[in-house]
Formats: structure tokens, C-alpha cells, sequence
């Protein structure tokens, strides 16, 4: 499962003034609280009424991404931003609400494989047919329904407009939450290859993305698993990527132009690039043991050589005396060594860029 924070909306649907849906949506975020902070999911209120979402009055299709006004533009940053959703929603008329429509109407892309899930509630039905009627529109966003529900029946289970306290509703509703991460985690794969800047990587099915803080877990984990190796053909324990925490490095991922190689959820490689006075510095290079050989550490060098600004004269990399392996790739590269080992006992090599544009 990714460390990743799952970010959830809790959507409170219906907007007729006195309406028991604030309440109700109250209560969801009171109940699933305690078990949101055990599973690291981020819990964020939002109600349609209070966006000013009128019906859909963009000129493009939702499919286009373009969008002229202001309220558009804010709704699709709050959809995009999240990893799931829990709808709060009442029945009108054996269907669901038209904001909750309208709302699902106005965006394409940005719901897509993310998971959602409702508690609603009603009368005789407790507003179970709204939810049967939203979940056809839902596979067509390619929003992922989940199975977990609460229906709250308004006679038995309010009282003076509040929800009454009952454990087997609040745990119901928890149950709502632990179905939304681990499905918000299984997609998190499919959500990012839809994502602006996501590349095709050189394995099938594989993607590359700018990496960010976020990532740290994750590449920690890697720099752990592929320093290992460095650490004995060059005889010493002392490798920053063997000791840095998570902390330390989401701090260089912050200042760093670092290119993730992914394949479902899986981080295979990193490396990592800035501009140092005149020169392009490429580092922490790195494959995980069962993919290598494949070409991948060579087409994320080129990767990050590629992403060099135009005024760079040189591209400059550092790497173990003792490491052969690397050395000789990057000879292969057109790289030649600019030092000797020093007292870190790693080695320079340098590329002129010029070099390879004129070739």
C-alpha cells in the first residue's frame, strides 16, 4: 500500500435551506474521524451550496479541460486535488439530487479512478434509490463505486435535526472509509498516468513523472535497496543515500529536478538533475536490483540530460571509484573522468553538451 495521504471530499449534496444534510454530513465527519487518523486519510468538508455552482454553462465539453469561468476552474481544482469521495446525499423523487448531477456534470477528467462512496438518507427507502441512480452516472466518469453504504432512515435515526448517536451507523460509516483508501490506493497507479507531465517510461506499461516531496517514503525505500551494492564494490558504509531519512530526502526532492520511473504504484528508478553555476549536475541514479540490465538506468540518464537548461555547458556526475558498472555506462554515454578519486572516494566525469548536439 503507498504512504501516500489519501485526501477524501466529504460532499454534503443537498442545498434547500433547512435541509438535514449539514447535519448528516456533520456527523459522517465526526464519526470516521478517529479511524481517519489511523489510516492517514485527510477528511475535507464541502458543501455544493456553498460553491455557486450554476447549471453547466461552459461553452467546451467537460472532456475538453477548458474552462471559461472562475467557479468551473475552482470545482476542478477541488475535485482534482482529492483521492475519493463520500456523497451525502437525500432522494428526490426516486433519484438523486440535481446539484449532485449538475456537480458530476461539469468535469471529465478529474474523477476519473477515484473512488466514491455515499451514505444517504431518506424516508421509506432512506434514500438508498438516490445512490442506485447516481452509481449509473458514476462508471461513465469512471468513478469507482464502492459496495460499503450507510442509509439512514430520518425517523428512527434523527432527533431534533441531529443525527442520535449509534454506534452500529458509525461504524458503518468507518466501514465506508477503510473500503475508499485501500480502493484509493489500488488506483493511485491509473489516476497518475492521466495526470499533465506524465510520460510514457521504457518498460510496458511503465510512466515517469516529476517527482515531489510527497515521494519520500517511496524513494527512500529505493535509494536503501539499490545503495546497497555501491556500498560493498566500493568498501565503505559511509553513502548519504544508505542514511538519509524520509525527512531529509523530501528536503532534496524539494530542491532537486528529480524524474520518477513508475509501474503499477511501483517506484523502479530516480534521478536526479539541477544547474550548478555553468554545468548540469546529474545524480543519484538509481534501478531497482531485479530490473537492471534493461536499459532503464541509461534511459533515465538520458531522461535527465534531456531536461538540462539551454545555458548549461556541461553535464557533470559523481559515482564510487570502485563502481565499474557505472563507470563504464557512462563512458558509453560519453562521459570521461574529470578527477580522481577524492576524499569521499568518488570520481568526476564530465560530458560536454555541445558534444552530443553536434553529433
Amino acid at each position: 500500500m503507498s504512504t501516500k495521504t489519501v485526501r477524501v471530499l466529504v460532499v454534503v449534496c443537498s442545498t434547500r435551506p433547512g435541509a438535514l444534510g449539514r447535519a448528516v454530513g456533520e456527523w459522517v465527519i465526526e464519526a470516521i474521524t478517529p479511524h481517519a487518523v489511523e489510516l492517514g486519510a485527510e477528511l475535507v468538508p464541502v458543501a455544493l451550496g456553498d460553491l455557486d455552482l450554476p447549471f453547466l454553462d461552459e461553452e467546451r465539453h467537460p472532456s475538453s479541460g477548458v474552462y471559461r469561468h472562475e467557479h468551473t476552474r475552482r470545482w476542478s481544482a477541488t475535485v482534482d486535488a482529492a483521492d475519493g469521495f463520500i456523497v451525502v446525499t437525500p432522494e428526490y423523487n426516486y433519484g438523486m439530487p440535481a446539484t449532485l448531477k449538475n456537480a458530476l456534470d461539469y468535469l471529465g477528467r478529474e474523477w476519473a479512478w477515484k473512488p466514491m462512496g455515499f451514505v444517504s438518507y431518506g424516508n421509506t427507502s432512506a434514500g438508498t434509490r438516490s445512490v442506485q441512480h447516481a452509481k449509473q452516472v458514476l462508471t461513465t466518469l469512471r468513478l469507482v463505486p464502492l459496495g460499503a453504504t450507510v442509509a439512514i432512515r430520518i425517523g428512527d435515526a434523527t432527533e431534533n435535526g441531529r443525527i442520535r448517536p449509534d454506534p452500529a451507523l458509525a461504524g458503518a460509516a468507518a466501514g465506508i472509509l477503510d473500503e475508499l483508501v485501500r480502493v484509493a490506493h489500488a488506483l493511485r497507479p491509473m489516476r497518475e498516468r492521466g495526470r499533465t507531465g506524465v510520460v510514457p517510461g521504457p518498460l510496458p506499461g511503465s510512466y515517469v513523472r516529476r517527482l515531489t516531496p510527497d515521494d519520500a517514503p517511496e524513494v527512500t525505500v529505493l535509494q536503501r535497496c539499490c545503495w546497497v551494492d555501491e556500498a560493498l564494490v566500493n568498501d565503505t558504509l559511509a553513502v548519504p543515500a544508505l542514511h538519509e531519512s524520509p525527512e531529509q530526502v523530501g528536503d532534496w526532492l524539494a530542491a532537486w529536478h528529480t524524474l520518477g520511473l513508475w509501474r503499477d504504484g511501483r517506484l523502479l528508478g530516480v534521478v536526479r538533475a539541477r544547474r550548478v553555476e555553468a554545468d548540469w549536475h546529474v545524480g543519484r541514479l538509481g534501478v531497482v536490483p531485479d530490473l537492471r540490465g534493461q536499459g532503464i538506468g541509461r534511459w533515465l540518464l538520458r531522461a535527465a540530460e534531456a531536461a538540462a537548461e539551454p545555458e548549461c555547458r556541461r553535464t557533470v556526475l559523481f559515482t564510487g571509484a570502485g563502481s565499474r558498472h557505472n563507470i563504464g555506462l557512462y563512458q558509453s554515454e560519453g562521459y570521461r573522468p574529470a578527477s580522481s578519486a577524492g576524499a569521499d572516494g568518488t570520481v568526476r566525469l564530465v560530458k560536454e553538451r555541445h558534444a552530443r548536439a553536434t553529433a
